[in-house]
Formats: structure tokens, sequence, C-alpha cells
């Protein structure tokens, strides 16, 4: 059954290479993209638990950034969806992916994605493992202009993993690297949020005389 999920999840995420599928993924709000992943996470992450039931979480979250970076392999060397040199397609799915392995690695470190708080830490999260600082308050609303942002702001190493033009393995190469540095972020930042989290439960039952 886990095999047969992982395939299913594959194809999913291959679905959504298509340009029409791709132009749809480019307008889709920041905020309601994590909201609607919510529930999705939980399940990838009670799957993941339930497989490794003696992985501590740390390892848990390197599974899940293995998981992305072997999806992450197939977009090298797509073509543009909004114009080659608008957009290439690679940003967007590389964006959306990364935003995906945010909302799992949130999840499991059990933060609340419901809040708006959450979410905007989650996307400042984002902003700084691209290198374009916070986004909560003052970055793109949709995953279009976002990947749009990363084209702008990210240079020639964004361009070598976006355009088609670069050897597949090299473009996929890339993604990996990538895609293992931001959910090393994920991880360090939530690692952070847990501790905090379980100190402040700590103090207030010492506090409550448990």
């Amino acid at each position: 059954m886990a095999f047969y999920d992982g395939v299913t999840e594959r194809l999913g995420f291959m679905k959504k290479l298509t340009p029409a599928e791709l132009k749809k993924l480019g307008a889709v709000r920041l905020s309601d993209l994590i909201q609607q992943e919510v529930g999705r996470a939980k399940v990838r992450v009670a799957a993941l638990e339930k497989r490794y039931p003696s992985a501590n979480t740390k390892e848990l979250a390197q599974r899940l950034v293995d998981e992305k970076k072997s999806l992450a392999s197939m977009v090298g060397g797509v073509s543009g969806v909004f114009g080659l040199i608008s957009l290439p397609a690679d940003l967007v799915f590389m964006a959306y992916l990364q935003i995906i392995l945010l909302t799992d690695v949130a999840t499991l470190y059990k933060a609340n994605l419901k809040t708006e708080r959450a979410r905007g830490e989650l996307l400042d999260l984002f902003g700084y493992a691209n290198g374009l600082g916070p986004l909560h308050r003052s970055g793109p609303k949709v995953l279009g202009k976002l990947a749009a942002l990363l084209l702008a702001k990210g240079g020639m190493s964004t361009l070598g993993r976006a355009m088609p033009l670069v050897a597949a393995p090299i473009t996929a190469y890339l993604n990996n690297q990538h895609i293992q540095m931001v959910g090393e972020q994920a991880v360090r930042f939530y690692e952070g949020f847990d501790k905090a989290h379980a100190k402040a439960k700590s103090a207030k039952r010492r506090a409550s005389g448990d």
C-alpha cells in the first residue's frame, strides 16, 4: 500500500506538469495553497510516521525532503508555460514543490497552519531560503508571481535550474540540491519552534502544580 501511495502521489504531481495545469497553479493564491495542502500534509506525515515508527522527527523530515527531491528531478528540461522568456515552467513547479515541502515539515513539527501567523512564517521561511527576504506582508500573493520574482532575483543560478537549455541531469542535480537546502532551513526553524513549544508546555505544567 505504501508503494501504491507513493506512485499515486508521483502521478498526481506529474499531472501538474502540463501547461494547462501549471497555468492554473500559477494563479493560485499562496495562502489558499498552504491551507488546501494542510489536510494532505497530515495524511502524508501520518503515513510516514506509520511506515517508520522508530524514526525521530529529524529523520522523518529528511524523508519528506528526499520525497520532494525525487519529484524535483522530474522537472529538468520542462519547456516554458507562460512563454520561455517570461516564466519557465520549472520555476512554477519548483516554487510549488518548496511550499508543499515547507507545509509538510511544518505539519510534522505540529505548527498550526490554520493561523495567519503560522502561514506568514512559512512564507517568510520560503523567502529567506530563496534569498528573497520576508514575503508575508509585501510579497507576491499568487504562485506565478512568486515564480516570476524568483526568476528576477535569482540570476544565473535560477536560470540554470529553470531553462530547458541546460542538460536535464544537471538541472535535476541543481533542483535536488536546492530542495535539500530549503528542507534543512525548514528543519532548523521548526526544531526551534518545537523546542520553544515544549518549553512553554513544561512551564505551564509547573505553574499549575502538575
